[in-house]
């Protein structure tokens, strides 16, 4: 006879009445009349299909001459839970910032109206972030998994770009252009107060601030098809985008893109877990940062020595200095600091660099005077 109990779930688990975060999916448009029908009935009918969370559709066109917004109205007006508005300015990041900024949705996210990105992904992305894991997730082309059809041109500046953000931020993330991304609401309103950019480079400027602010940020592999009708002008984009890097690094460095946004520190879920506390982390901070310090002097003495054979004292003191102080700035962002840290390290480092050159030129030249 079997003696094992057998015990039953509880009834509050599958509790069909529980809390769920509801999902905001906003179609920015411009003079998108031929894409937008299609787009829209083909994203309803998929979230009709059993998309597990609370869900709403807004379009947003943002200043189209031609039958978009016509067409947006006819579509809120047919389709439960499609919701249209107009905005007389243009571009993305503007009207990602008024749709985000009045959504009653405790997750806002957004695509583009050409659907390049495949639909199989929405809900990965959405989840990690209702789920209060992450505070912001967005699809990736160029991680490992995902699958992606595109021009030889599209791949050249994307990769470029992505390449240019991780080396000279220090970002995780792999794809900052992806018209793919949802974020928590509560999140996501505070970080646009800081976001200046209303157009293309508004997704890379979000992500930027929330990196540099500590702040969880999930990737998706996604399926990606280029649309041969797409109106981005890639050139120009990718000027704007290199301007407006250089605001954000001023940002960053001058310590003006922190941002006050709730996020609880973590606790031990076991409680009777036996944890460290604030003097043993201090500790070892201040471990990490000495082992570092220790290493980049003996790099500092090793790279001057081997470069003394055949440059000169000043320009071999000068290579050596700046090599073990970019080795120190990384070490220290990735194991001391944090990344919120490294801006401010970096312009500190370029500066001390910069000034030590400048005091050798000029020693130099009295030298020879």
């Amino acid at each position: 006879m079997d003696t094992r109990a057998i015990v039953e779930p509880s009834p509050g688990i599958l509790d069909p009445a529980a809390r769920v975060a509801s999902v905001d999916i906003v179609i920015p448009v411009l003079n998108e009349e031929r894409a937008l029908p299609g787009c829209v009935r083909t994203l309803t009918r998929y979230l009709d299909g059993g998309f597990p969370l609370p869900w709403r559709v807004t379009i947003v066109d943002n200043g189209s001459t031609d039958a978009t917004w016509p067409l947006a109205r006819a579509l809120a007006g047919e389709l439960e839970n499609v919701h249209a508005r107009r905005l007389d300015v243009r571009g993305r990041g503007a009207a990602l910032r008024a749709a985000w900024q009045d959504s009653p949705a405790d997750v806002v996210a957004y695509m583009d109206v050409d659907l390049s990105t495949g639909l199989g992904a929405l809900f990965p992305l959405v989840a990690s972030v209702a789920s209060g894991h992450s505070e912001l997730a967005v699809g990736t082309r160029l991680a490992h998994g995902a699958r992606i059809r595109r021009s030889l041109r599209r791949e050249v500046v994307s990769r470029g770009y992505n390449a240019l953000l991780r080396y000279g931020f220090g970002v995780r993330f792999s794809d900052a252009q992806c018209g793919f991304k949802a974020v928590r609401a509560d999140v996501a309103r505070p970080l646009m107060g800081k976001v200046e950019d209303d157009s293309w480079f508004f997704d890379t400027e979000l992500l930027l601030l929330a990196e540099h602010n500590g702040l969880r940020v999930h990737e998706v592999p996604v399926d990606w098809i280029e649309d041969a009708d797409s109106r981005v002008d890639v050139v120009r984009t990718a000027v704007d985008d290199l301007r407006g890097l250089a605001r954000v690094a001023w940002s960053m460095a001058l310590g003006r893109a922190e941002v006050e946004v709730a996020r609880p520190e973590p606790e031990p879920e076991h409680p009777d877990a036996v944890t460290l506390g604030p003097r043993a982390a201090t500790m070892a901070r201040f471990t990490s940062f000495a082992a570092i310090g220790t290493f980049s002097v003996i790099l500092y003495a090793l790279t001057y020595l081997l470069l003394r054979e055949s440059w000169s004292p000043a320009a071999a003191n000068l290579c050596a200095l700046v090599l073990a102080g970019i080795v120190n700035v990384e070490a220290n962002r990735r194991w001391t600091f944090g990344p919120r840290a490294a801006p401010r390290f970096s312009a500190l480092a370029f500066f001390s660099t910069a000034t030590y050159g400048l005091f050798t030129l000029l020693r130099l030249s009295r030298t020879r005077k």
